[in-house]
């Protein structure tokens, strides 16, 4: 399976997230936390939180950290990488491409984590 479309880039706005459930090709579903960051570009990360298993779209988009509601972990939206306590393994990252103005994610391919 390739990149699906999930949004437009008019969609979200800055700051904003979006909670998806895409489907993977080996038929699995996963849940992605579609971002909107403050340098204006999208990022797609796991929405279960690695430390509470909850969903991390619905947290606090600050800069390029991505802030889990329960226990206040905070994520690199570029990495993946927890960034403070509790949390202290990585969530997968998405990668994210566009066509014109729409927002496509690659759930079959995720990125290499850099911690």
């Amino acid at each position: 399976m390739t990149a699906q479309l999930v949004a437009g880039r008019g969609d979200l706005e800055v700051g904003e997230t979006l909670r998806l459930e895409l489907d993977s090709a080996d038929g699995t579903m996963v849940e992605v936390a579609l971002v909107h960051a403050e340098d204006g570009k999208f990022y797609a990360l796991s929405d279960v939180c690695s430390h509470g298993q909850v969903s991390l779209s619905e947290g606090e988009v600050d800069g390029l950290t991505l802030e889990c509601w329960l226990h206040g972990s905070t994520f690199d939206l570029r990495t993946g990488a927890p960034l403070s306590l509790p949390a202290t393994r990585p969530v997968p990252v998405y990668p994210v491409s566009y066509q014109g103005d729409d927002v496509l994610v690659d759930v079959d391919n995720p990125l290499a984590h850099i911690v």
